[in-house]
């Protein structure tokens, strides 16, 4: 066999194997096929810690992974409301940013578009998602959207294209969006980070934390009526909440930016890759789009008066 014909070999079965869904060729621990045990994590040898703009963390310091300051709209006891606002309170106080987010943060404020927001973004290295993603996956839509949707993290498709919600749960979502009358000229969508995880694993604290900052300044720059969570990690995220997103859906949060100079009505909905596993869920989907429509167009006639 020629050289070029062993070339076309290995790039036929790496075609294959990214078909099939097999696109991580390291594991985080060194495996020796060779032998029949794979060797214990206490046996490897120390990982690299992700790249980061700034130090990280103390030691026992806990990494916010709050985009915003967000309140649930309908009053709680004291206990499940600490540190949160209701709709329409004046802000009390900015919480620090993220630890290890202190350069997304001043990058994210030079932007005053989001041309060039993705262009910093782009260029940022302190998300080590950034190293093992093909694209970088920004957001779709209209920068003078209405309604801004955020979810989780791309998927290997949306890694491909470098757009979000492309695969089967982004054809569920348009459909979603059109049965209230949206589609993805009228919406922009984005997520909680800007890269693939690997093996489409879920990102990590750090990870969400040090993307916060972008994600926020696409609230800013868009300024929508409304901030629609898709999933559960996306509505904690962006809600400031700890709760599934069983227990999010259905209520109304105000969303703050950390600089105190925006409040957006916010709610969360059942992503739709759940949906595709869970088909029963979608007659909550449903009521929940309804409430989102009628919301808009409650919007629509205050504006008009």
């Amino acid at each position: 066999m020629s050289v070029g014909e062993r070339r076309q070999t290995v790039e036929a079965l790496l075609r294959w194997h990214l078909a099939a869904g097999i696109d991580e060729s390291v594991a985080d621990v060194p495996w020796d096929r060779f032998v029949v045990d794979p060797p214990s994590a206490a046996a490897a040898p120390p990982l690299p810690q992700p790249r980061t703009a700034t130090p990280r963390a103390h030691a026992g310091a806990q990494v916010s992974t709050q985009v915003g300051v967000a309140a649930p709209a309908a009053a709680r006891p004291p206990a499940a409301s600490a540190g949160l606002e209701p709709v329409g309170a004046p802000r009390r106080a900015a919480q620090a940013p993220p630890a290890g987010s202190d350069e997304a943060y001043a990058r994210a404020r030079a932007a005053n578009s989001l041309a060039e927001l993705k262009a910093i973004i782009a260029g940022f290295d302190g998300c080590p998602l950034k190293e093992t993603a093909t694209n970088l996956v920004f957001g779709d839509g209209n920068p003078q959207a209405r309604v801004l949707l955020i979810g989780e993290a791309p998927g290997a498709e949306e890694d491909r294209q470098g757009l979000p919600f492309v695969g089967p749960s982004g054809r569920l979502l348009d459909r979603m969006l059109g049965s209230i009358g949206l589609d993805r000229p009228q919406v922009f969508i984005s997520n909680t980070v800007f890269w693939r995880p690997p093996g489409n694993r879920a990102p990590t604290t750090f990870e969400i934390a040090v993307c916060a900052p972008f994600v926020e300044r696409i609230v800013e720059l868009i300024a929508p009526q409304l901030l629609i969570a898709l999933g559960g990690p996306a509505a904690n995220a962006l809600l400031g909440a700890q709760e599934s997103v069983g227990r999010l859906r259905g209520r109304w949060f105000a969303f703050r930016t950390r600089a105190g100079s925006m409040q957006v009505a916010a709610t969360a909905l059942f992503h739709p890759a759940y949906l595709l596993r869970s088909p029963s869920q979608k007659r909550l989907a449903w009521r929940d789009l309804l409430a989102i429509k009628q919301r808009l167009a409650a919007m629509e006639d205050s504006a008009g008066d």
